[in-house]
C-alpha cells in the first residue's frame, strides 16, 4: 500500500466520520429541542433523568466525540487519536452486545418493570405536567389509550385518549409496533454494527499504514 492508498484511506475515514459527526450534531439539536419544549415528561419516576431529550443528548455527544477522534486523528494522521477512536468504537460495540443480551435473559422482568412504572406513571397525572404531556403525547402519537386501556383511568380517560372505548393500551400498541417492525429494526441494528466494524478496521489500517510509512521514510 503506497502513499496514494494512505491518503485515499484517510480521507474516507474522514469523511466518513463527518457524516457522522453531522448526524451527532442533529441528534443533540433535537434532544435539547426535546428538553426546551417539554413533548416527552418523565414516565418512570424512579429514573427521573429517563427523556427523550436526554437519551438523545447523550446519544448525539457520544457519537460527535467518537466521530471528531475519527475525523481528527485521519486527517493529522495522529495514531494516538486513531486508536483512541478504535478503542471507543470497540467499547461502544461490546456495551450494545451486552446490552442486547441483557435484553434478552431480561425479558420478563423488564417487561414487569415497564408495566409498573407506568402504571405510577397514571396516579401522576394530574399531579405532574411532565408526567401529563408524556402520556398526551404518547396517546395521541400511537391513537392508543392507558396502559391496557380505558379502564386504567379511574376517573375517566384524558382528552388525548381516542374516543373509541374499544381502543388498544398503549403498552400493547407499543409492543405491536416493535414487532411488526421488527425486521427493519434488526437491519438497522445490524447496519450499525457492521459501519461500527468497519470503522474499526479502516482506524487499525490507517495506523498500521501510518508506521510502515514512516519506518520506510526512516522516522
Amino acid at each position: 500500500m503506497g502513499m496514494s492508498s494512505l491518503k485515499l484511506l484517510k480521507y474516507v475515514l474522514f469523511f466518513f466520520n463527518l457524516l457522522f459527526w453531522i448526524c451527532g450534531c442533529c441528534l443533540l439539536g433535537f434532544g435539547i429541542y426535546l428538553l426546551i419544549h417539554n413533548n416527552f415528561g418523565v414516565l418512570f419516576h424512579n429514573l427521573p433523568s429517563l427523556t427523550l431529550g436526554n437519551v438523545f443528548i447523550i446519544v448525539g455527544s457520544i457519537i460527535m466525540v467518537v466521530a471528531f477522534l475519527g475525523c481528527m486523528g485521519s486527517i493529522k494522521e495522529n495514531k494516538c487519536l486513531l486508536m483512541s477512536f478504535f478503542i471507543l468504537l470497540l467499547i461502544i460495540l461490546l456495551a450494545e452486545v451486552i446490552l442486547a443480551i441483557l435484553l434478552f435473559v431480561y425479558e420478563q422482568k423488564l417487561n414487569e418493570y415497564v408495566a409498573q412504572g407506568l402504571t405510577d406513571s397514571i396516579d401522576r397525572y394530574h399531579l405532574d405536567n411532565s408526567t401529563k404531556a408524556a402520556w398526551d403525547s404518547i396517546q395521541s402519537f400511537l391513537q392508543c389509550c392507558g396502559i391496557n386501556g380505558t379502564r386504567d383511568w379511574t376517573s375517566g380517560p384524558p382528552a388525548s385518549c381516542p374516543s373509541d372505548p374499544k381502543v388498544e393500551g398503549c403498552y400493547a400498541k407499543a409492543k405491536l409496533w416493535f414487532h411488526s417492525n421488527f425486521l427493519y429494526i434488526g437491519i438497522i441494528t445490524i447496519c450499525v454494527c457492521v459501519i461500527e466494524v468497519l470503522g474499526m478496521s479502516f482506524a487499525l489500517t490507517l495506523n498500521c499504514q501510518i508506521d510502515k510509512t514512516s519506518q520506510s521514510l526512516g522516522l
